[in-house]
């Protein structure tokens, strides 16, 4: 399902980047298609020809009887077993369906790393508002371009562009992702070195509301905060007390993160929390645009949407969830694979090359966004020399209590130096993803409530 390419004069573009508009809306024509021929979010409602993926028929919806609102969220598929184990062995013959960097990882690590294949269940779904939302953003969304790359405009409440034309349709859809309005998650983060110790990065509690999806909420009130996030460390010990606070604007330009160091006893505004620049809640191991795979602004790559592809990806991996320590988890090289869950899903493809004078560590990216849930769920990234250096991974859990697939691990996987970094594993928290009241005070995420409440 490729795009179709558009021929434009010169003329014709320019008056475009004047307008500020590159794409404004679909036709009512192609909105119908929401309630027919697509999901309510714009995937295939239908399965694929082979029947490896099933038809789209609402999600999953029911949360298991017994969980508990911040509790560990029990595998619904628990009594499956794996279909198909990819190894190095027998992965020329599924190469086609697997990204660059889990081939990459597969000849590296032929003795461990393994791709457990499950049967394909799909589960992602959204409450009713969000998907009447998502077909409102269909005809009247719009991409302008601003100082800080392109911008989503006239959407709230759902994905602004549930039929995308282009990359940056599909990337803009990705980067207000449903995962709920406010949570908390409770987690740590960890580097494994080369020779497979890991340390211990952070134990964070965090705070989250994404006022883009108050129900309640206006669009023409609504002030282009996507995601509010406040992040509050208590280990390991030399990392005790510290907090980063970010508010992420659909104008990145106005995207600010401040960051409270218990050395300095004060809250300082990061001048650029974007794109290559190290995040300090990792400890400066991925950057800010790895963030969950992909975040952050678009502006210094051109966005090539390849087109709509089956591959093999991390999906409905609650499995993860159930071990309690999470050095069960961590494998020496990777993650535990008895622990990740893979099935066959349609993916958007969608490519970035590094614009000319533009500065970036990775030139060259290229992204896996799941049709159902506008997830990033895997990436492969190159470096200035043209080798295939990282691969960010998000590891999407079902969540039929929100309802949504969410990804919860996320991390990156340095495919040159043998290390990797993984954050928000719950595997030893007390609680874990906690629905909160939709409506958390704005002034809890303000720099002065986080000065207030620092450690000193």
């Amino acid at each position: 399902m490729t795009p179709n390419m558009i021929k434009c004069s010169p003329v014709l573009i320019v008056a475009l980047v004047v307008a500020g508009n590159v794409h404004a809306g679909v036709s009512a024509e192609e909105a119908a298609k929401l309630k027919g021929e697509l999901t309510p979010v714009g995937a295939e409602r239908a399965g694929n020809r082979e029947g490896t993926i099933p038809a789209w028929s609402g999600g999953l919806t029911t949360p298991t009887p017994g969980f508990q609102n911040g509790g560990r969220r029990p595998d619904p598929f628990a009594a499956e077993k794996p279909t198909l184990q990819i190894t190095a062995k027998n992965m020329d013959s599924f190469a086609d369906k697997l990204p660059e960097g889990a081939k990459a990882m597969l000849r590296k690590y032929p003795d461990s790393f393994r791709i457990d294949v499950y049967p394909t269940h799909r589960t992602a779904a959204a409450p009713q508002w969000v998907y009447d939302n998502t077909s409102q953003n269909a005809t009247r969304a719009s991409v302008q371009e601003g100082s800080a790359g392109p911008i989503s405009k006239g959407a709230f409440g759902g994905f602004p562009f549930p039929v995308p034309k282009t990359g940056v349709e599909v990337m803009l859809n990705a980067q207000v992702r449903w995962r709920g309005a406010a949570w908390n998650q409770q987690s740590s983060g960890y580097q494994v070195t080369a020779d497979g110790r890991p340390v211990l990065v952070h134990t964070v509690n965090v705070d989250n509301i994404a006022p883009y999806y108050y129900r309640d909420e206006k669009p023409e009130t609504f002030d282009g905060a996507y995601w509010m996030v406040r992040v509050s460390t208590s280990g390991p010990a030399i990392r005790a007390g510290e907090a980063i606070l970010g508010h992420l604007l659909l104008d990145e330009s106005k995207t600010a993160t401040w960051v409270y160091l218990t050395g300095q006893r004060r809250v300082r505004k990061l001048p650029n929390s974007c794109c290559d620049t190290p995040h300090p809640t990792s400890a400066g191991i991925v950057s800010f645009d790895e963030i969950e795979t992909f975040a952050t602004r678009l502006d210094r790559f051109d966005w090539k949407l390849v087109g709509k592809k089956e591959m093999y990806i991390p999906y409905n991996s609650n499995r993860l969830l159930v071990p309690t320590k999470d050095t069960d988890v961590l494998g020496p090289h990777h993650l535990n694979p008895d622990h990740v869950r893979w099935e066959l899903h349609r993916v958007w493809v969608v490519e970035a090359a590094l614009k000319p004078g533009q500065r970036h560590t990775s030139a060259k990216s290229r992204y896996y966004i799941d049709e159902d849930s506008w997830w990033p769920v895997l990436a492969d990234r190159w470096d200035a020399n043209g080798q295939l250096w990282r691969m960010p991974f998000s590891i999407p859990v079902a969540m039929p209590d929100i309802p949504a697939v969410v990804g919860t691990a996320w991390g990156t996987y340095d495919l040159l130096s043998g290390t990797y970094f993984v954050a928000e594993l719950m595997n030893s928290a007390k609680a874990q993803y906690t629905l909160l009241p939709e409506r958390l005070p704005e002034k809890h995420f303000s720099p002065d409530a986080l000065a207030g409440d620092s450690v000193r």
